[in-house]
């Protein structure tokens, strides 16, 4: 038996230990938001969180994160860094078919978790693992500025 905590609820998982997390997320679970792109870890469209670390979900196995606590697309909005970083998207409109969005989202909260003011260097470093085939990079780029943006201002506000 496998314990993992998605999206604040936990869960005792009796699957193959091998089991990708991807899977568990939509197939047991039925949390589609993540997607299935390339299956190797290298697009990013299966990203989710970790204990707060962006992993490529289709190569993250249950035996490696029993007792994890992982974020999706469908609860990081109540990260209010995620908040943010979902409110830059919609203002600066970045998805244009949409399907890579989920994983930019959650690598770009990662990110933003642990470098508040990005340079245009920590945004190429970091989200060099998501691929759009759309070329929305530079609104994707926009968007994370924003969200930084976002993110000062309301410190600042509860200072």
């Amino acid at each position: 038996m496998i314990a993992l905590f998605i999206n604040g609820k936990s869960h005792a998982l009796a699957l193959d230990p091998s089991t990708p997390l991807l899977w568990v997320l939509r197939d047991e679970l039925g949390l589609v938001g993540t997607k299935f792109g390339c299956g190797k870890a290298q697009c990013g469209a299966c990203t989710v969180h970790v204990d707060g670390q962006a992993v490529r979900s289709c190569q993250t196995f249950l035996e490696d994160i029993d007792g994890a606590q992982i974020t999706t697309i469908e609860a990081v909005s109540e990260i209010p860094i995620g908040a943010a970083v979902q409110q830059a998207w919609l203002d600066v409109d970045v998805p244009q078919c949409g399907y890579c969005q989920a994983g930019q989202i959650m690598s770009a909260t990662a990110m933003l978790s642990e470098v508040s003011v990005p340079t245009d260097a920590d945004i190429a470093n970091y989200m060099s693992g998501n691929i759009c085939r759309c070329g929305t990079y530079m609104r994707i780029k926009k968007a994370i500025k924003l969200a930084s943006k976002i993110i000062e201002a309301d410190r600042q506000g509860r200072d």
